[in-house]
């Protein structure tokens, strides 16, 4: 929506009205200039070449200068300029390499006067001199700048500067012969147009390329760059050294920069991609902007003020196909939404709370903080009642100071040093993490972790101490459950007569524990016996006595009062936990000691010794197993990593994540996992825990996080021989073909940790390195190099 605010300025006898408009052009603009009078502009594109008319309320169409019937790579401009001398008098530069200059004064419909086609690949900018006529300044591509004559053919001289594409060339406004170029390389030079052959200074300005730059128009010596690392850089060129003045940070990367007219701090931006918004910010205010315009719905390509005395009025094109003008007043003011509280933790964990006096209630028990508890807390800067912003705003600051025991970290950094992650079997790594969180006093991350191996761990072995059953006499190894047994070389006269004894005296346990953990026996032999001539069942012994036996019954005699447990030669029926006690035999002789028990009946129901050859195989699998599916316990699993994660706890949450791997991640979205991984990371950064950290972001899964010890990495080598830069191909030299990375003491390729003399450039294993310098100060490789290590 269009605003009505409306501006009259008055410069030098004319008049300058108009208001916040745009109009849609037939195609993106690239580039837009304003003649010296500010009444036109020029916008410029692959498909667009016109001149608009600024009137009061409107831009109005005057000259298309995209003439001919066969469309030329000449009118696809990237730049366009307007001498602010002759206004007659334009150059654009072409993406197919061609400097064009325009006479809007020629009566013929095609306006084009010369070109020049030096450059071998696209022209990015073009600049006339500010006060000479005929010298047009272009930056290629190719890397080369050349300065033309228009009133020759050619160009009068050629500035190589030895390094990637020139993105912007700008003349300086106050020194006659001086202009600055920038590169992609992050670099920018300082030329004299006297002497071609070298620059006068160079100077890496920003990490990565320098997209634009811009002379003060009041102050001499300053220059403003802005580049792809989203910042926008004050340098002060009279010092002997470019010195940094002020740094403005952007959100997204600089494609353009352009002093305010009449004030002296204020510079306009625009972003090369994602941000569509035009800025003018106080470089003395370098976080918040002081305007924002935000008419386009595209990228904007070119910004200018359209007049170089009139702070108030400002013109851009951008890719949406539009024309703007932007009245200053008109902006919106980012530092009015700006949120006014602030809060800041110290270096022995103080808190200090900043918010408008407003909003802080006066509370009488509150001290004033005198700052020399434990000094230097923080440092609080007295305001200048002359500075521009000291009335803007003002603030109650408030801290909260920790006792002096209660903030210790030690744990954090112990606990981090000594978990273990992977590696090793998870049951292994829960009892370690268990282990370590005890030795630290953190008794519920130690039972986390030990409640956490019994979830997901399989059933572990179970000392024998903790069984109730053995076999035979003396004998410490727990009996299984198992599903089959068979006899070996049983006795031939073992059937119904055959009877096991029990030893007087012998004492068990009242209950039988049945673990599906226990011990299984193995027989020597696997092989199945078919059993015995006569049919017989075999029970587990459960009467009273000092140990199990194993007990042989007839069940034609067996008690009739009694439960029979009958078990099958293949294998054991399943069945439930015994409740009664089966005959023992007393109880049995008793029986046939009864005058009402016939001698056949007391034979058949007495017990015999088994013969020693008796014995038992080891099974596949258990009767039962009582314990819940890991999957059971998932919600419970998840709410707990949550309950640590917001209790501050993120390295226990991050720990859990890693060592559980699959069996948790899928119960817990990516965007939860993400933060986490974020937050630990950032924690172990703040202690100086870079391995651990590394080893974190090797672990995780997530792509977002996995990708930063990848991002943003640079490592230039020279090899150590030849002394060449190395490729990014591999370790070996491109020149003398050797290993760069081979260790002088064992003379191996370095696989791992590689450490190197910035001296002589020679290196090698950590540990031979040190073991080699610990007898010795000269370099191994026998270069002479005194080298050093600390």
């Amino acid at each position: 929506m269009e605003k009505m605010s409306r501006v009259t300025t008055a410069l030098s006898g004319s008049m300058l009205t108009g208001r916040t408009m745009h109009c849609h052009l037939d195609a993106p603009a690239n580039a837009i200039s304003v003649c010296r009078d500010a009444a036109q502009v020029v916008v410029a594109g692959r498909s667009i070449f016109k001149i608009y008319s600024i009137e009061e309320e409107q831009f109005v169409e005057k000259l298309n200068l995209r003439v001919g019937r066969k469309p030329s790579l000449n009118l696809s401009c990237a730049d366009v300029v307007w001498h602010q001398m002759d206004e007659n008098l334009l150059a654009t530069a072409a993406t197919n390499g061609v400097v064009v200059t325009w006479n809007l004064g020629r009566p013929s419909r095609n306006k084009q006067d010369q070109l020049f086609t030096e450059h071998k690949r696209t022209v990015n900018k073009v600049c006339f001199h500010p006060t000479e006529a005929h010298v047009l300044l272009s930056g290629s591509q190719d890397g080369f700048m050349k300065c033309f004559d228009l009133r020759r053919k050619d160009s009068v001289s050629t500035f190589s500067g030895q390094s990637e594409s020139v993105r912007d060339v700008q003349f300086s406004i106050r020194d006659y012969f001086t202009f600055a170029s920038t590169f992609e390389n992050g670099n920018v030079q300082l030329w004299d147009i006297r002497r071609p052959d070298r620059c006068e200074r160079m100077f890496t300005a920003h990490n990565g390329p320098v997209f634009c730059c811009d002379w003060h128009p009041e102050d001499r010596g300053w220059l403003a760059t802005g580049g792809r690392d989203k910042m926008v850089k004050v340098w002060d060129m009279t010092t002997h050294r470019a010195k940094e003045m002020h740094c403005v940070q952007t959100i997204a990367s600089v494609a353009r920069v352009k002093w305010r007219p009449e004030c002296r701090h204020h510079l306009a931006t625009c972003s090369m991609m994602v941000d569509h918004n035009i800025y003018v910010w106080d470089v003395r205010r370098p976080f918040v902007p002081a305007a924002m315009f935000e008419e386009h719905r595209d990228v904007t390509t070119g910004i200018a003020w359209r007049h170089p005395h009139d702070p108030s009025f400002l013109l851009s094109g951008s890719k949406d196909s539009s024309l703007c003008q932007h009245l200053f007043r008109d902006a919106s003011q980012p530092v009015e939404r700006a949120n006014p509280e602030g809060l800041c933790y110290g270096l022995f964990g103080d808190l200090a709370f900043a918010a408008k006096e407003s909003l802080v209630a006066a509370e009488s028990g509150r001290k004033p903080y005198s700052g020399d508890r434990r000094h230097p807390m923080f440092f609080k800067r007295k305001l200048d009642p002359a500075e521009p912003f000291a009335g803007l705003a003002s603030s109650a600051l408030s801290v909260f100071e920790m006792e002096p025991a209660g903030g210790s970290m030690g744990w954090f950094v112990d606990t981090a040093e000594r978990y273990a992650l992977t590696g090793r079997p998870l049951a292994e790594l829960c009892d370690h993490n268990a282990k370590v969180a005890r030795e630290l006093g953190r008794n519920q991350v130690a039972q986390t972790w030990t409640m956490l191996r019994i979830i997901y761990c399989s059933p572990g072995l179970v000392p024998s101490a903790n069984l109730n059953h053995s076999v035979g006499k003396g004998s410490t190894c727990g009996l299984p459950l198992m599903n089959s047994f068979n006899l070996k070389d049983m006795a031939p006269g073992l059937g119904s007569e055959t009877r096991l004894d029990r030893s007087k005296g012998d004492a068990r346990s009242d209950t039988a524990l049945l673990d599906s953990s226990a011990t299984l026996l193995t027989n020597e032999d696997n092989e199945e016996t078919e059993g015995s001539d006569v049919p017989t069942d075999y029970l587990l012994g459960d009467a009273e006595g000092e140990e199990d036996e194993l007990y042989l019954l007839d069940p034609e005699h067996a008690h009739p009062e009694e439960p029979e447990y009958v078990l099958p030669q293949e294998a054991f029926p399943l069945r439930h936990e015994i409740v009664d006690t089966p005959p023992g035999p007393e109880h049995l002789q008793d029986k046939a000691d009864s005058p009402h028990v016939s001698g056949s009946e007391a034979d058949a129901t007495s017990l015999a010794p088994m013969d020693s050859s008796f014995s038992l195989l080891s099974v596949s699998h258990a009767l039962y197993d009582s314990r819940l599916p890991p999957d059971f316990f998932s919600v419970l699993v998840r709410d707990m990593l949550r309950f640590y994660a917001e209790q501050g706890d993120v390295q226990m949450a991050v720990s859990v994540l890693i060592v559980l791997g699959e069996r948790v991640r899928k119960d817990i979205d990516e965007q939860t996992q993400e933060h986490w991984y974020t937050s630990y990371i950032d924690l172990l950064q703040r202690f100086r825990l870079w391995n651990v950290s590394n080893e974190v972001v090797k672990l995780s899964t997530s792509r977002a996080i996995s990708c930063l010890n990848q991002a943003s990495t640079t490592l230039h080598v020279n090899c150590s021989h030849c002394k060449r830069p190395m490729s990014s191909r591999g370790w070996v030299c491109d020149r003398c073909h050797r290993c760069a990375s081979m260790c002088a003491v064992c003379h191996h390729v370095v696989k791992g940790l590689f450490v190197w003399c910035q001296g002589c450039s020679h290196g090698g294993h950590l540990q031979h390195i040190m073991k080699w310098l610990e007898g010795s100060s000269h370099c191994p490789a026998g270069c002479g190099h005194l080298c050093e290590y600390s």
